[in-house]
């Protein structure tokens, strides 16, 4: 998406009915908004989420909307520490029928063309991957290009692993389980010797982790244009 269309998201907002909570693995939780018929995105994409049932200071933080166009809700996958932001904390607050209000959706993490790709997500960092990839199996248009997906979790919790291996078993799209970045780095070279300057790359994560592999790209002259990284923070 380019800017110009990104700057015009920025003037769609909408109020979001909540519908329920609940917890996908220790310290991480999913809300589930009602999607009305209007709404649209494009996989991969984030929107601008503001807390109406209170006031607090800072009430509006930026999520990957988690669930696919395709899909009938609006998913928010985050992780909550045992002392969490206010902003956290209201949305575990949220209970049925309030609302939260929704700016955009807006972004460019998304798969733009034919070539292959790799997608790398660290911990809470597969929420705009589960996005993608339920949206490609959703089209069940069969797949042209390779798509590999590493997902690194040193905890080994890999949440929405159940959803990730029925992709995997129903699409030619190959999932990985790691948990040392060793690993990883191994079939991230796989990878990058198979497709040469041909590969796109896409990192999600934490700031230190999408930054220590975007610095492993470039070491193996990856082009800065093939590389996208969706940065999130843990607060």
């Amino acid at each position: 998406m380019s800017l110009f269309q990104d700057a015009l998201s920025m003037f769609k907002k909408k109020d979001l009915l909540f519908i329920e909570s609940y917890k996908e693995s220790e310290g991480v939780y999913t809300f589930l908004f009602e999607k009305e018929n209007d709404l649209s995105w494009i996989a991969g994409q984030h929107g601008l989420f503001t807390i109406t049932h209170k006031k607090i200071k800072n009430k509006t933080r930026p999520f990957t909307i988690a669930s696919a166009p395709t899909e009938n809700v609006v998913r928010i996958t985050t992780r909550i520490s045992e002392n969490p932001s206010e902003f956290k904390k209201a949305m575990l607050e949220l209970k049925q029928g309030m609302k939260i209000n929704l700016t955009g959706p807006i972004g460019s993490f998304n798969l733009k063309d034919d070539n292959p790709s790799l997608l790398i997500a660290g911990g809470i960092g597969i929420t705009p991957f589960r996005s993608i990839l339920k949206q490609i199996e959703s089209d069940g248009n069969g797949i042209e290009r390779p798509i590999r997906l590493l997902y690194l979790d040193s905890n080994k919790s890999f949440i929405f692993k159940d959803e990730l291996d029925v992709i995997a078993y129903n699409t030619s799209i190959s999932v990985n389980y790691l948990d040392s970045r060793d690993d990883l780095y191994q079939e991230i070279d796989r990878f990058t010797t198979l497709n040469k300057g041909d590969g796109k790359y896409f990192i999600a994560g934490p700031k230190p982790m999408v930054k220590s592999i975007f610095d492993f790209l470039k070491s193996k002259h990856i082009p800065t244009k093939n590389i996208n990284k969706d940065v999130f923070d843990g607060c």
